[in-house]
């Protein structure tokens, strides 16, 4: 039997099982530490929300609709509605049934819509944690209303991994 120093396990969905393993030196939290929308449906685990994805508005196509530059960073798995960003903010706001979120373009629809100008921003949380480290190079660290810190993701440190 080999002795070993690190014995490594967990997850967001197994922490508390895995810190009663005897043989466990370290807990890797996962996506639990960003809180993604995925999460908002769990009954054991309820994290803090702590990533938010700001898209630009860069049309007004009509009354209620504004249209997003990008938005679409859709979560693996098989597809569905689970797998979308939620829109955070502003309240009142909707995908559009016929588009939901695009790669280039997410319009949006309701009555908050008409409050947005080009150059607002809409504030998204991702499904999962995984996707936004693919597309931004950093997360920009908050505390209030301040940036405090940049951290770099793992595309931002160069790494590639598909």
């Amino acid at each position: 039997m080999a002795e070993l120093e690190l014995v490594n396990a967990g997850g967001t969905g197994s922490v508390e099982r895995s810190a009663g393993e005897e043989a466990v030196t370290e807990i890797a939290a996962g996506s639990g530490l960003i809180g993604p929308a995925l999460f908002d449906g769990y009954r054991a685990f309820s994290p803090q929300p702590a990533l938010w994805l700001g898209f630009p508005v860069v049309r007004r196509p009509g009354p209620g609709v504004a249209a997003l530059l990008g938005g679409g960073w859709i979560a693996s798995g098989v597809p569905g509605r689970d797998r979308l960003p939620v829109i955070a903010h502003p309240a009142g706001l909707a995908y559009a049934p016929q588009e939901a979120a695009g790669e280039v373009q997410t319009p949006v629809l309701g009555p908050a819509a008409d409050a947005l100008r080009v150059g607002s921003t809409v504030w998204l949380r991702p499904a999962k944690a995984g996707e936004s480290a693919e597309h931004a190079p950093v997360y920009r660290l908050v505390a209030g209303d301040r940036v405090v810190d940049e951290a770099p993701t793992y595309r931002g440190e160069g790494r590639f991994f598909l």
